[in-house]
């Protein structure tokens, strides 16, 4: 049996689990010797806040057979609990100014991006808000100054975006985005980082959504594409 289930797992993957099951779902499913996150009506959900690499051997295998909706969550609005005294003491909160952007999804899709072109296969974000548990450790490093993540918890579930092909994953690039782009033109005209927008630009061209038609200067060119059309399993 592959798959860790119920082991280690945290809260906000926990209570997403339970959200999308309803009342009518089954949890922890053996299927083709892997535990699945949910079971409805036949079909699988599966739920990944992270590290998407780390299942695309199990999915590769589940959609050659079986309709299966990958689930990532993307905190919109985002409170921090700090327990400086560790998690049973003192704590206090505040509210991230961080806001998470559906594009953020990129960054985990250049894993398996040409799985949107299954027919089996869909994708699914939770815009959600959540809390974030940190405590400090006192282990200083350049990134977390001696605070640590240790949980995330939901909080409410504001709103989805399922995406079923290439074409729907593509409506992302903003409208206003010129006919021949490069990856500088995403990035300013969605205003995310030039190192997602590439990502971008990497998993809409696997999955036949966009294609490189040449360059401008150093930056590749690209245009949309008439194919990106899912292709049958």
């Amino acid at each position: 049996m592959n798959g860790i289930g119920c082991l280690n797992e945290q809260p906000l993957h926990a209570s997403l689990k339970r959200w999308y099951a309803g009342e009518v779902g089954r949890v922890e499913v053996v299927i083709e010797g892997f535990v699945v996150d949910v079971c409805v009506g036949g079909s699988i959900i599966e739920i990944q806040t992270s590290n998407f690499s780390s299942i695309k051997t199990k999915l590769t295998k589940l959609i050659s057979s079986n309709n299966v909706k990958l689930v990532y969550p993307i905190a919109v609005e985002k409170w921090l609990l700090k327990c400086p005294e560790g998690i049973s003491g003192r704590k206090h909160t505040r509210k991230s100014p961080k806001q998470g952007r559906k594009e953020e999804i990129f960054s985990e899709l250049v894993s398996f991006p040409e799985f949107l072109c299954s027919e089996r296969f869909s994708l699914e974000i939770a815009m959600i808000k959540e809390q974030e548990v940190r405590v400090f450790t006192g282990e200083k490093t350049w990134r977390k100054n001696g605070w640590v993540t240790v949980e995330r918890r939901l909080m409410e579930i504001l709103e989805t975006h399922t995406y079923q092909n290439p074409s729907d994953l593509s409506e992302l690039l903003q409208p206003g985005m010129p006919e021949r782009f490069t990856t500088g033109d995403i990035a300013r005209e969605s205003n995310i980082p030039r190192w997602l927008a590439q990502k971008m630009a990497y998993c809409l061209r696997n999955m036949g959504a966009i294609e490189q038609i040449g360059k401008k200067g150093r930056s590749h060119l690209y245009a949309r594409s008439q194919g990106g059309n899912r292709i049958q399993s």
